[in-house]
Parts: structure tokens; sequence; C-alpha cells
């Protein structure tokens, strides 16, 4: 008791202040207990990333949850590998701590898989003072470790006993696999039975502000093909020839451009081509075509995604890239677009204000600044989207990290006790909160 006592006051004299600490004692154990592991997460940090896990890694992704495994077991969870063979993709860690059913049920979530594959020169694990570099080291191997830094301080402190926890580590976030119904059974049916969510990818910043995050915009993705006549370019817009395909796509875009545009919402084209022959190639990254000067475009091909922040705004943009492409056509020319829904919007909600609410309490209770909701255009699409229609959520609660997906990605190493504090602390009062 004495050592805690002791722990939690070099903690809390250690962290920047702007006001006096009014932690309770049991929650100043679980402070000191998350700041004494400290080592031992950097530790665990550099083991993971080290292992290669991106997403069409399967081995390298189970060997990241096999890592993960023995972590969650010491805490008393009961963890299962869900294989994912059939979406094509790896498959999922599940683990989970059944509580004694009184206070609220928390569903955790991150995910193993990395956008670095095998193949990519980015590699290892090295450190320049309290920063740390390496491929997946933020997003979200450290995300991941913030989540066991947290559970270890609790149980640590005697406080993990009581809480009913169910975590869902994902192996294909960062490229789901498909059916995506599929690939996101289990997540979704954890989102049913939770009473609140955190998602451990990274925390939001703003201007060197940390932020809270209570949305996250989905992403979808289109694809457009026009087809029009083709022959020599002498007989461009004749009523024989019409306006072929590229002067089509050109109007849809342009379209696109002028009509789309509305709060919360972004749209690109990240890919186009046209000529006499075109067709996308193998993963859709890259377009095949072929065709002279003089020769009027036949087919000619875009792809792009669009965001939105709630399920009517998908629906809303959707609707309207359909009436311009199949209305005012110019002569002579046909189109056709395919919308695919990839990850659904997490739509800002009273809950999830009120679960930000609680997280700044912490932060006064700390003594640190209050995290402002941050903007949704911030964040990208992410797993915690597919059980926001369920359960209210935060989004952000994992290391504090820049150059994700980048070569150089790295993370601040003193974020992790921070982090990992003020998640164990709402861990802790969600869990004596009754249902």
């Amino acid at each position: 008791m004495l050592r805690s006592c002791a722990l939690a006051c070099g903690l809390l004299l250690a962290l920047p202040t702007i006001a006096k600490p009014a932690l309770p004692a049991a929650e100043q154990r679980v402070a000191a207990a998350v700041q004494a592991g400290t080592t031992q997460d950097i530790a665990l940090l550099q083991r993971l990333v080290e292992q290669n896990s991106g997403t069409f890694n399967p081995a390298g992704v189970q060997a990241v949850a096999n890592l993960l495994r023995p972590q969650f077991e010491a805490l008393g969870f009961t963890v299962e590998w869900k294989p994912m063979a059939q979406t094509g993709r790896a498959g999922h860690l599940i683990a989970r701590h059944p509580g004694n059913g009184k206070g609220k049920r928390l569903l955790l979530i991150g995910h193993l898989d990395t956008v670095f594959e095998p193949d990519n020169p980015f590699t290892g694990f090295h450190r320049e003072g309290n920063r740390a570099f390496g491929p997946g080291v933020g997003d979200d191997k450290g995300g991941m470790v913030v989540m066991l830094a947290a559970l270890r301080g609790l149980h640590a402190a005697g406080a993990l006993q009581a809480a009913d926890i169910e975590v869902v580590l994902t192996g294909d976030e960062e490229d789901v696999g498909t059916p995506v119904a599929q690939a996101r059974a289990d997540l979704i049916a954890a989102g049913k039975r939770a009473d609140a969510a955190l998602d451990f990818e990274n925390l939001s910043h703003q201007n060197g502000r940390e932020m809270g995050a209570i949305a996250r915009r989905s992403s979808n993705e289109w694809t457009l093909e026009v087809h029009g006549e083709t022959g020599h370019s002498a007989g461009i817009f004749s009523p024989a020839m019409g306006d072929g395909a590229a002067f089509e796509l050109a109007r849809i875009l342009a379209a696109f451009r002028t009509a789309l545009p509305e709060p919360n919402l972004t749209f690109n084209v990240g890919l186009l081509g046209s000529g006499e022959q075109a067709a996308f190639a193998a993963g859709n990254t890259r377009i095949d075509a072929s065709g002279k000067d003089n020769i009027v475009p036949g087919i000619a091909l875009a792809r792009g995604d669009f965001r939105t922040l709630t399920p009517e705004q998908t629906k809303r943009v959707a609707d309207k890239m359909r009436a311009i492409v199949n209305t005012g056509n110019l002569p002579r020319t046909t189109a056709t677009i395919r919308i695919e829904e990839h990850y659904p919007p997490m739509a800002p909600t009273a809950g999830s204000r009120a679960l930000l609410a609680r997280l700044n309490g912490i932060n006064r209770d700390l003594g640190w600044p209050e995290m402002p909701g941050a903007d949704p255009l911030s964040r990208g699409a992410g797993d915690i989207a597919f059980v926001a229609a369920d359960v209210d959520g935060l989004v952000g609660m994992g290391i504090s990290g820049g150059d994700a997906h980048a070569a150089g990605e790295s993370v601040d190493l003193d974020s992790i006790p921070r982090q990992a504090t003020r998640a164990a602390l709402l861990m802790l009062r969600l869990a004596n909160t009754p249902r």
C-alpha cells in the first residue's frame, strides 16, 4: 500500500498539472500501476513492431495475435482466435473478461494489421529519445499497447475483477475482407452487447493540443465506366460519332465538383483514364489503356472515394452521383456507376458527447488540460463505425503518433502512460456505473 501511494504521488508530481489532482485512493493506485509498467509496455511495443503484420501477410497477423494472447490471458481474459480465410484475411483476436454483471459493459477495439507488407522497405523499431519509429508503431500497435497498459494497471491495482470487458482486435482494419458483413460479424455482435465502446487508434491533435473524438467518417468507393463511339477524330461531335467517352467522363466529374459539396463531405478522383481500349488492372490500382491522338476514345474509366458523417448523408450523396451519371449524357454516350460502402460513418451522438465529458472529468481530476471535441474531418474511417449504430463510443484512445501509413511513422513513448491512465480510469468509472 505504501509503495502504491508513493508511486501514485510520483506519477502525479511528474506530469504537468493545471489544478490540484483529486483522484480517490483506489484510482491513484491504478495510475501508479500504469506508470510502473511503462518499461514493459515499450518492450512489448518493440516486439510487436518487429513482427510484420501487413493485412495481406496472414501469418504475420496471426503471429502478432500470438504475442498478445498471453498478455490478455495473464489478466484473466478468455482469448479466442477467429480465422477469417473465408473473407480472404487472417482473422481476429477476441478476448473476454466477464466481470460481475453489474457495471457498464465495455468494448475495446484495436487492430492487428498494418499497411506495411513484408516487402515494404520501412522495417524495424528504433528510438530517438522518447520517440519511437517503425511500421505500425502508432497504427495500431501502439494503440494495443496502451489498451494492455490500462488493463494491466487495473489488474495490478485489484480493480479489474468486476469489469465486464470484451476486446476485439481485427486482422484487416486497413483493408477489410469481403463479404464485409461476414468480416465484421463478430465486432458488430460485440457492439450489440456493449454499453460503451473505446477505439484505441491514434490520439487526435489539433494545433498541438490533444483532442477528444466522438466521430469518424465513412469510406465509400465509386467506379465509373463510360462508353461512346470510337473512330477517326475528324468525326467527333458529329451526329454519327457523338462526343466520345472522355468528354462524357469530364462532364460527370465536373458535375460532381459542382453539385456534390456539402458540410462534412469529401470526395476524390483517385484514378482515371480513357482510350480506344481501357481496363482496370488487377487490384484496381492501375488502368491499362491504349489509343491515339486522332482516335475518339470509346471507353473512359475512373475510380475514387467519398466520405460522409451520417448514413443519411451517404445515401443522399450516392443518389446525387447516380442522378448525374444517368441523366444529361452527352450524345452517343452511356455511363454507369458502381458504389461500394466499405466503412459506415460514426456520427456524433449525445451519448458519445457524455463519454467525452466523463473523460474530461478524469482530465480535470488529474490536473490535465481538457480535450475539446475534434473535427470529424480529421479522422478517417475505422472499425468502431461498425458498432456506432448500437453503442456510443470514443475514438483515439491510443498512443500519440504521427506520419501514420508512411515511412517514418512514429510515436511519443511518453504518451503511453498518459493515455493508458486516462483509459484505465475511464474503464474503472464506467465499470462501477450501474447498467
